[in-house]
């Protein structure tokens, strides 16, 4: 017997109403996705985020009164309780520009262009609920130059960051190493003779003992705490 799919809950924020017309079409008709709202700008969709507490919110970069940088900060750090805030992914026009580096900055898990495939959106919306970040490799690396060039000196770790950073076992700090340098865990496996499934199991652990949402997360948290260079 095996267990029924979690089905995951997704905020749509788009100021295009026939944009939003058409995601909420496509996801309603997969048996693993809700949509649990939309909203016309970031605003809304911060507001909306706190009341229906979807697992992802599809997030348009470019959208007026709150632009969807702004929100997705807001949304991230917007925690109530125990709950964890919703995991964002950003809908752009364009390639890793910089407003998408922004929004990854700010918490967002990832992005996708809005001419992306359906099934890379669909892929796209699974990854993030499930922890994971959607970000190549290249951009990875691309994401770490540019914050090198705007933060020569990163900003320092938090107490708590610090201190999860120092729970690390040699081998987990190795892999946070390989993670910041925008490896992916088949690669991470090849570089350390490990198991995939066994350097899954490491990542996990070194998320939850760093506090990171995700791959993206972890990079910038290795970044700044100076395991990294570009």
């Amino acid at each position: 017997m095996t267990d029924t799919p979690r089905t995951i809950r997704v905020l749509i924020a788009d100021d295009q109403p026939l944009q939003r017309m058409g995601t909420t079409m496509f996801l309603t008709g997969q048996p693993d996705i809700e949509v649990a709202g939309e909203a016309g700008d970031g605003g809304e969709a911060v507001r909306l985020a706190r009341e229906l507490r979807p697992d992802v919110v599809l997030m348009d970069v470019r959208m007026p009164h709150l632009d969807g940088i702004a929100a997705t900060r807001r949304i991230v750090t917007d925690r109530q309780g125990s709950e964890e805030a919703p995991r964002v992914l950003l809908l752009t026009t364009f390639d890793l520009d910089e407003y998408v580096l922004s929004g990854v900055e700010a918490g967002a898990s990832g992005f996708l262009t809005k001419d992306a495939e359906l099934a890379d959106l669909l892929s796209g919306i699974r990854a993030v609920a499930a922890g994971d970040a959607v970000i190549a490799p290249s951009a990875t690396r691309r994401l770490l130059r540019r914050l090198a060039a705007g933060h020569p000196d990163p900003v320092p770790l938090s107490a708590e960051e610090h201190a999860g950073i120092g729970t690390l076992t040699a081998r987990e700090r190795m892999i946070l190493v390989a993670i910041g340098e925008g490896l992916t865990n088949a690669e991470i496996s090849r570089r350390l003779h490990l198991a995939e499934s066994t350097v899954k199991s490491h990542v996990g652990r070194i998320f939850g003992k760093i506090g990171a949402r995700d791959r993206v997360h972890a990079v910038i948290l290795a970044f700044r705490a100076g395991l990294v260079r570009v």
